[in-house]
């Protein structure tokens, strides 16, 4: 059994940094989220475990807002409020299995790379019923354990693609759920992202090891993989983008 990860203990002083998005990504998350939730605007938008708040101003310019970003993690949330205001942004304390919101209230919920730290989630698939309006939809970036891209760091890691192989439910054991609770799956998008211009700045974002994987590896292995990595990046003849391919589940809820 892997331990569960406290985002109030290490990952709230890396995350915002570790896991920044640049203008581009934005850009493009921002697209893919408006082409699966429709034209219709303003939209109410449920950020699901928003964490630093990195996607949920993008949200509210994408959709009008009004946008509620529910996470568990205190200082996650404490950052997200300092960093990531917005006018039509509301951070809240909650979880999935208790969304601090009446029924119906959103026609868009967004968890991104959240649905794998649920411990209920039956009852997350409840909640996020019980919020979204009739018709709404529910879009989950995740990885599937299924469906695990050959990610880059994981060659440096190897230990790593087989922890989040367990981390992560499959697509089948997701849709089922929500399914059971009355919604179909609409979609999955593969959505491609640059994640750095090169193997060095790729390497120096991972030194922050805000990833949260990194906190089953021991520090040995952990050290072995970094100096694996340096050595490629040594190597490197001829420096290019570094990419990564992503899964987006978009569901649905049925029409009043």
């Amino acid at each position: 059994m892997l331990k569960r990860i406290d985002y109030d203990v290490q990952q709230h002083t890396v995350y915002s940094a570790g896991r920044a998005l640049t203008a581009e990504q934005a850009q493009l998350w921002s697209g893919v989220f408006a082409t699966w939730a429709g034209a219709q605007k303003p939209l109410t938008v449920l950020d699901l475990g928003s964490g630093t708040g990195r996607l949920t101003p993008i949200l509210a310019d994408t959709f009008g807002g009004p946008v509620y970003g529910v996470e568990p993690s205190e200082r996650m949330r404490q950052q997200a409020e300092r960093a990531a205001g917005h006018p039509n942004v509301q951070y809240l304390a909650g979880s999935a299995e208790a969304i601090p919101l009446p029924d119906r209230t959103c026609r868009l919920v967004l968890m991104f790379l959240v649905f794998h730290h649920v411990t209920d989630r039956r009852a997350a698939v409840t909640e996020i019923r019980r919020v979204l309006q009739p018709g709404g939809r529910i879009l989950i970036r995740s990885a599937f354990s299924d469906r695990m891209p050959d990610l880059l760091w994981h060659r440096f890691f190897p230990r790593a693609r087989r922890i989040e192989q367990q981390v992560f439910p499959s697509l089948a054991e997701v849709t089922r759920l929500f399914e059971e609770a009355g919604m179909a799956v609409i979609g999955i998008d593969r959505v491609r992202e640059t994640l750095a211009p090169d193997l060095a700045a790729y390497a120096q974002r991972l030194r922050l090891r805000a990833i949260s994987t990194f906190e089953h590896l021991t520090e040995e292995e952990t050290q072995h993989g970094f100096a694996a990595l340096d050595q490629a990046v040594a190597a490197e003849d001829t420096p290019g983008p570094i990419t990564m391919d992503s899964d987006l589940l978009v569901l649905g809820a049925p029409p009043a």
